[in-house]
């Protein structure tokens, strides 16, 4: 498999996003997640999330990742496709995926003005949230679009897969 930066541009490593950061338009906004079967949901999270700034850049967990905190029969999809499906929407500007449980790591990094998540996380169970206030950034918890949810498609999936 190629490494990741070379299946699309936007997908990148930090180093290289670190490399270029003096370019790269302000404010940037980061959000991160598993995403592990995109549906509509997430797209409606990842436009209002690019609405608060000229860049979004996506922290991705890796495989290893995801089935630390999800289990063992997950991921459905692995990195490289779900980091693909990313990098193909319009208001996606970067993706990078991290190998750690949470993106501290990469918040701490690469510094983003705003950080985002859905309305399942609060303010004070955001990570990264002290960070970025504490150089000046904003916080924010967006609702979600209602009747989404990833574990939610893949136990209808193997509820219709039953019935056969």
């Amino acid at each position: 498999m190629k490494p990741l930066e070379l299946i699309h541009p936007k997908i990148q490593s930090l180093e290289a996003f670190c490399k270029r950061a003096r370019v790269h338009p302000r404010p940037l906004v980061f959000t991160n997640g598993c995403f592990d079967i995109l549906h509509a949901g997430h797209v409606h999270l990842l436009r209002r999330a690019r609405a608060h700034g000229d860049m979004l850049v996506i922290g991705l967990n890796s495989d290893a990742s995801i089935t630390r905190l999800k289990g063992s029969s997950r991921p459905v999809t692995p990195l490289e496709q779900r980091a693909y499906v990313l990098a193909g929407l319009e208001c996606v500007d970067a993706v990078i995926a991290f190998e750690e449980d949470t993106p501290l790591e990469l918040i701490k990094a690469i510094q983003p003005d705003v950080l985002i998540k859905g309305g399942d996380w609060t303010k004070d169970r955001i990570v990264g949230a002290a960070e970025v206030a504490s150089w000046g950034g904003e916080v924010f918890s967006l609702d979600l679009l209602p009747g989404f949810s990833t574990t939610a498609i893949v136990e209808r999936i193997l509820r219709l897969a039953a019935l056969d």
